[in-house]
């Protein structure tokens, strides 16, 4: 187990909140709520069938037949009506289960959820989007990973972010900033350490010229204009980033390059293939994708993921839900 899980699941266990999954249909998940439970990282809500779920110290709900079904409906016919959704449409809704646990979330019966095992980034968000909406102050909501290799010389200690890896397909250059801002105050958060962010592409410091390094370029000169504060730099390769010598020949005038802890890639395409190499051929912990930007802690899985993967990230919301009172 990495430091950075070790310190998730430790904070947790500090201040447990409640943790709803809405996938009960997923072994791999009742696999980790068994795991979460006996280490006591959340207090657990599973959505599924509660004569085929026996998991000691966890509730089981089923949404069709849960007791506030008909108290969220009316809940979320109230939220959606300048959508034109009628109180029929909305029972029909929270039948579906991210729909009725994001509706927990909504009334406050659970600290925040985890989805996504059996269920595509898409069907995790849109409840969310419709019924938590984004956090004062966004403009964009992003997903990172956070990836713990055995790279010691990397990063923090081996550990990375890497942004946006699961949600936004070719961001503009002011998306791309402020997928930048926005993960380096997640390395914040979550590291309690200051974020070093490279600004990835084909090309260090315009050694190349194509559409993709000019967006880069211009999505860190907005980076750097809207948080000067921050160290921020780029347009860099991959290795320019992380590797001092090479940064010594490509960027030597950089505060970044060579000792990058946050990776922002140019698009949705490079992120999600990095972090899946670097997770295959690295053996590293991948935690996500996390999301960033939305009003409560609401987070993805890949489908591909383990059990293990899912106790890390239900750990990892459980942190974030500390943030809300």
């Amino acid at each position: 187990m990495s430091d950075f899980l070790q310190r998730m699941k430790d904070k947790a266990k500090a201040d447990k909140k409640k943790i709803v999954l809405p996938e009960g249909e997923d072994e791999r998940v009742l696999e980790a709520a068994r795991e979460i439970a006996s280490e006591g990282l959340a207090d657990l809500i599973i959505l599924g069938d509660p004569d085929k779920i026996d998991i000691d110290g966890v509730t089981v709900v089923d949404p069709k037949r849960g007791e506030k079904h008909e108290e969220y409906a009316q809940k979320f016919a109230e939220l959606r009506a300048k959508k034109g959704v009628t109180i029929e449409q909305a029972r029909e809704q929270l039948d579906d289960a991210t729909y009725y646990a994001t509706m927990m979330v909504k009334m406050g019966d659970a600290d925040g959820l985890v989805s996504g095992a059996c269920h595509s980034t898409a069907n995790t968000l849109r409840p969310a989007l419709q019924i938590l909406k984004t956090a004062p102050g966004t403009k964009l909501v992003s997903a990172f990973f956070i990836m713990c290799t055995g790279k010691e010389e990397y990063g923090e200690d081996g550990t990375l972010l890497l942004a946006d890896c699961g949600l936004n397909i070719d961001p503009n250059a002011d998306e791309l900033s402020e997928i930048a801002i926005g993960s380096a105050e997640s390395w914040k958060f979550f590291m309690s350490d200051e974020p070093r962010v490279a600004m990835l592409s084909f090309s260090t410091m315009g050694s190349a010229k194509g559409d993709t390094p000019t967006k880069v370029q211009e999505a860190t000169k907005l980076a750097n204009e809207k948080a000067p504060e921050l160290a921020l730099d780029g347009d860099l390769q991959l290795d320019a980033a992380l590797v001092p010598s090479v940064a010594n020949l490509k960027a030597p005038n950089s505060n970044v390059a060579g000792k990058a802890n946050v990776l922002v890639f140019p698009d949705l395409q490079s992120g999600n293939i990095g972090y899946k190499l670097v997770q295959r051929f690295d053996d590293a912990e991948a935690y996500g994708p996390i999301l960033q930007g939305i009003a409560r802690p609401v987070n993805d899985l890949s489908r591909g993921c383990s059990a293990e993967d899912s106790v890390g990230v239900v750990a990892i919301t459980a942190v974030q839900a500390q943030l809300y009172k």
